[in-house]
């Protein structure tokens, strides 16, 4: 007997099956999804069905040979949307944003550690594909092609809605609010799945294109009455101690606090440092706040006491936006401001986005004797480049503001035998064992370019800060960083491994350990303070490291945040004396302060709102700049 055609499986039911059951692999063993019950476990298995039922379902209004071009070649693409995410993942461990692949200049840069993150067998994840492709050729006789009535098509689609709908109810029950509190991609991901995650992240974009011509000076009231009522007033002591003195303000490459004061096979994995902030200020309890933009994001904190976006990295998305940075502020001080990076000027759009900050000069690629010798990695070494900077720097008028920007700690964390000070870690681990080398060879660098700034009669005109611009290990390394640090890596840990190290070091100053907890954003102002320049009427969301009545407090980009006593992560509060989770009403007071500080920070670079502070009170869509 025949088999009627009916009875067949179709191309959509195996593409629509073979994907979802790859998407749902992908996400147990690719991404770190946490599972708290068989609810979520649940919702994670079902995410992306409607979605795929919807995409596959077009092809049921098409003849036959349309039907298996469309099939295959929508496949291929939502095979590579999910490999570009899990190879994004695994050193950033966070999931695409529309911005992110907008920074596309940024892209010939990227050879040695894009290349480092794939493996050949990620092959499998495009054998779903190759799959449909051969059964396409081989035509099997379990497969046939029937032409859908509209009873049929209306059917399939009104289970895909029931569907959708079902999982968004789950997911909403798990995680209220899901849609309106986007700082957790991994909790998108986990609730509505990747692919319908960045039909939300396009309408996102759509919406934060649209705010900027919607915005108006109105908008900053509650958010300058907000910035007021948290302004800290100058340590008396601290206020203008560096009053004068050069500024050289240097970002340690992926340098995370737990390598200061730590050996790796019996040898100091930063010798220099260790004995610098023995005459320096030192910030034990400081965190990196950056999100996707990475190191440009760690430079947009330091210089404007905002916080960087969710999505993307405000350096490419908003570098045209008025902005009240360090760099402007002191070239209405007298200052000399100048950035300095052996790099491409366009890497990370830091020609124009530097023009916004206000930046004097940008010292680039062609201001450097940029050889094979001393080049490694990312680009020139680090040795190298701090010691052809001290001419830089001997040149400009004083006094100056410099910032420094490194790079051979960079992943993949490459370095040749004879700029190796210590030897690799021994683990499993690859990434974790050339780490601390490139850790070691950046604090070689440092020291010589202080001896050099000795020599040279800069070192007791300027002050030196020093700080880690973001994690260099991400989480997908914790079982070789919880052998390492011997102990078990939680969610309470890897907060605590967002610590960076913050030295400020002041000539004829004793040094001094201080254990406030701070991040990135409380950098302007306490420099602007050390050279007795006041903050008040700025929009700043930080406030002065060395201000007396400041609060122990810390918020991430994620929306985790850190004081005193708590760590909240990843919807738990943990007790810091202990890191096992408490009752999460004694993280609550901190909520909505978090909340709020990274909305108005949000509000202030998508509406380009700071355009409309302190223009004459009358003018058109003004805001008038407190006087208080």
């Amino acid at each position: 007997m025949k088999t009627p055609k009916w009875s067949k499986a179709s191309i959509v039911a195996i593409a629509t099956i073979l994907l979802w059951l790859k998407t749902y692999i992908a996400y147990k063993t690719s991404f770190d999804i946490k599972i708290e019950n068989w609810r979520q476990e649940i919702i994670l298995f079902i995410n992306p069905l409607s979605f795929l039922m919807f995409i596959f379902g077009i092809s049921l209004f098409m003849k036959e040979k349309n039907q298996k071009r469309y099939v295959l070649i929508t496949s291929f693409i939502i095979s590579a949307v999910l490999f570009a995410n899990v190879v994004f993942y695994r050193f950033f461990n966070d999931f695409l944003t529309i911005p992110v692949l907008f920074q596309t200049s940024n892209m010939s840069d990227l050879g040695s550690s894009v290349t480092e993150l794939i493996n050949f067998s990620d092959l499998l994840y495009f054998a779903d594909f190759i799959i449909l492709a051969l059964l396409l050729k081989v035509k099997p006789k379990f497969m046939g092609y029937r032409e859908y009535s509209k009873v049929d098509r209306r059917a399939f689609f009104l289970v895909a809605i029931a569907i959708a709908f079902f999982n968004l109810g789950m997911a909403e029950t798990e995680r209220p609010q899901l849609l309106t509190r986007t700082f957790d991609r991994e909790m998108l991901v986990k609730n509505i799945g990747t692919y319908n995650y960045h039909l939300y992240d396009a309408f996102l974009q759509s919406k934060s294109s649209a705010q900027r011509a919607m915005a108006d000076g109105s908008e900053l009231a509650d958010i300058d009455n907000y910035v007021r009522a948290n302004y800290l007033p100058p340590n008396d002591e601290m206020f203008g101690a560096a009053k004068g003195k050069n500024v050289i303000l240097i970002s340690m490459e992926s340098t995370q606090n737990f390598v200061i004061n730590q050996t790796v096979n019996g040898q100091e994995i930063t010798p220099f440092l260790n004995d610098f902030i023995k005459d320096s200020y030192y910030f034990d309890n400081f965190y990196h706040q950056t999100g996707q933009g990475k190191t440009s994001d760690s430079e947009f904190l330091v210089e404007n006491s905002l916080y960087p976006l969710s999505r993307g990295a405000v350096f490419f998305t908003h570098s045209g936006n008025e902005f009240t940075a360090t760099p402007e502020i002191l070239n209405k001080n007298g200052y000399y401001t100048a950035s300095l990076h052996a790099n491409n000027k366009s890497f990370w759009n830091r020609d124009i986005m530097y023009q916004s900050l206000g930046y004097q000069r940008f010292y680039s690629l062609p201001d450097y004797e940029v050889t094979e010798e001393n080049s490694v990695g990312w680009g020139m070494k680090d040795i190298d480049f701090l010691q052809q900077s001290v001419q830089h720097l001997k040149e400009m008028p004083k006094p100056f503001y410099s910032k420094f920007i490194t790079l051979t700690n960079h992943f993949p964390f490459e370095l040749s035998e004879e700029d190796k000070f210590i030897q690799p870690y021994t683990s499993d681990d690859k990434t974790v064992n050339n780490y601390f080398p490139t850790v070691r060879y950046q604090d070689e660098a440092l020291k010589l370019f202080v001896q050099k700034l000795k020599d040279e009669g800069l070192y007791e005109d300027s002050i030196i800060v020093l700080y880690g611009d973001h994690y260099g290990i991400s989480e997908n390394h914790n079982k070789a960083m919880s052998e390492f640090l011997g102990k078990e890596i939680t969610p309470f840990e890897s907060t605590q491994l967002q610590k960076v190290p913050l030295i400020v070091h002041i000539p004829g100053q004793e040094g001094k350990t201080i254990s406030t907890v701070g991040g990135q954003i409380d950098i302007k102002p306490t420099i602007l303070h050390l050279l007795g320049i006041d903050t008040k009427t700025d929009i700043d969301f930080g406030s002065d490291l060395f201000s007396k009545d400041r609060l122990d407090f810390a918020v991430l980009r994620d929306g985790s945040f850190i004081t005193k006593d708590r760590v909240f992560t990843r919807e738990t509060c943990y007790d810091k004396s202990t890191g096992e989770p408490t009752d999460k009403n004694s993280c609550e007071p901190y909520m909505e302060k978090a909340k709020n500080e990274l909305e108005y920070s949000d509000k202030i670079i998508y509406g380009d709102l700071l355009r409309f502070y302190g223009k004459p009170a009358g003018s058109k869509e003004s805001f008038p700049q407190s006087e208080d």
